[in-house]
C-alpha cells in the first residue's frame, strides 16, 4: 500500500449469514442511527421543557416516511437501472438510497404531525435536526460496507480500495462522515448556546443551520463522486444543495434580518413555543 497514512477496503456488506438470515451492515447502521437519533432527540426535547414522548412519537412518523421516500427517490433517478428487474426495487438492503429523498419525507411528515398535534413544526425540526445529521454521519459508513458512493482515482495518502476495480479512489463516504461530525458538533454547540440565552436563539435556526452546513459540504463533496444521480448533465444532489443553501440563509434573513417569524403549523406561536427555540 505504498506507506499510505490510510488505506480502505470494504470487509463486505454482510455481517454474518445464518441459514436464510443475512445480518447487513447496511442495515444494522441504518437501525443504529435511527435508535440513537430518538435517544438525543429525547433528550434535547427534555432540556427544552418538551413532552420527549411526543418527540418519540413523531420519529415513527419520520421513519415511516423518510426511508420509502429514500429508496423511491434513488429508484425514480436510476430509473435504467430498475426497469428490467422492478423486484429489485424493493431490495433496500443492498444499498440505494438518498438522503434528499428521506429528508423530503421527513419534512412533510414532520409538518403533518405537528399540524395535527398543535406543535410548532419549527420547534420540533429544531431538535431533529442534531439526530438527523449525526445519522447520516453513521449511515455513510454503510456506503464503505457495500463499496458504492465513492470518489474518482486519487493517489492521495488515504484512499479507498475497490477490489472489483482494481482502483485507488476517493473516501467520499468518509469526507461526507467527517464533515457531518462536524455540523453536528456546530448544532449541538448552538443548542446548549440557546439554553445559556434565553430568547437569542430564534425557531427554525438549527434545522436552516443544518440546511446550510450539510448542503456546503455535499456541493463540494458530490463533485469528487463518480456514481451521482444525474439529470441530464447536472447532479442532482448539488442542485438540491445548492437550493438548501439559499432557503436556508432565505430564512436565517427572514428571521434575524427581518426581525420575522417563520411561518409554522400553528397560529399562536408566541404564546405556543418559546421563543428560544
Amino acid at each position: 500500500m505504498n506507506g499510505a497514512l490510510g488505506v480502505f477496503q470494504s470487509p463486505g456488506p454482510d455481517i454474518f449469514t445464518i441459514g436464510p438470515l443475512t445480518l447487513r451492515w447496511y442495515g444494522l447502521l441504518i437501525a443504529s442511527a435511527v435508535l440513537i437519533g430518538v435517544f438525543l432527540s429525547q433528550f434535547l426535547a427534555k432540556k427544552r421543557g418538551i413532552d420527549p414522548e411526543k418527540v418519540g412519537d413523531m420519529v415513527i412518523w419520520l421513519v415511516i416516511a423518510a426511508i420509502p421516500c429514500a429508496r423511491l427517490y434513488y429508484v425514480l433517478f436510476e430509473w435504467s437501472s430498475y426497469a428490467d428487474r422492478p423486484g429489485d426495487i424493493f431490495a433496500i438492503w443492498q444499498g440505494g438510497i438518498a438522503i434528499h429523498g428521506a429528508v423530503f419525507g421527513g419534512t412533510l411528515a414532520a409538518i403533518i404531525f405537528a399540524r395535527i398535534n398543535r406543535l410548532s413544526f419549527w420547534q420540533l425540526s429544531d431538535l431533529i435536526a442534531p439526530s438527523l445529521i449525526l445519522g447520516q454521519a453513521i449511515g455513510r459508513w454503510g456506503n464503505f460496507f457495500n463499496s458504492e458512493a465513492y470518489g474518482g482515482p486519487t493517489d492521495l495518502p488515504w484512499k479507498l480500495y475497490i477490489p472489483r476495480t482494481g482502483e485507488f479512489v476517493h473516501p467520499t463516504f468518509l469526507y461526507e462522515s467527517l464533515w457531518n461530525i462536524g455540523v453536528f458538533a456546530i448544532l449541538i454547540g448552538l443548542f446548549f448556546w440557546g439554553l445559556k440565552h434565553p430568547g437569542k436563539l430564534k425557531a427554525g435556526t438549527l434545522f436552516l443551520t443544518y440546511m446550510i452546513a450539510y448542503s456546503t459540504g455535499r456541493l463540494w463533496i458530490e463533485g469528487l463522486r463518480t456514481d451521482s444521480l444525474m439529470l441530464g448533465p447536472l447532479r442532482i444532489a448539488q442542485i438540491v444543495s445548492l437550493v438548501g443553501i439559499v432557503l436556508g440563509w432565505a430564512g436565517l434573513i427572514w428571521t434575524y434580518g427581518m426581525g420575522k417569524r417563520l411561518p409554522d403549523t400553528i397560529e399562536d406561536s408566541k404564546t405556543q413555543r418559546p421563543e428560544a427555540s
